[in-house]
């Protein structure tokens, strides 16, 4: 399996939703807090996914 580089959109929602994961944790934003972890998974999970597979 080769890793490739995702796509720039899939690197920018992934980049934006980790960003607002690490700012949900620590500071209190009433809507991001109480999901900063599943953010900040999904982010993961989105760079992952991007690089795993070619075109994605």
């Amino acid at each position: 399996m080769k890793a490739s580089a995702p796509t720039t959109i899939v690197w920018v929602l992934g980049l934006i939703c980790g960003i607002l994961g690490i700012i949900g944790h620590f500071i209190s934003v009433e809507v991001i807090t109480s999901i900063s972890y599943w953010l900040l998974l999904a982010g993961f999970v989105l760079l992952a996914l991007g690089t795993s597979f070619k075109g994605l």
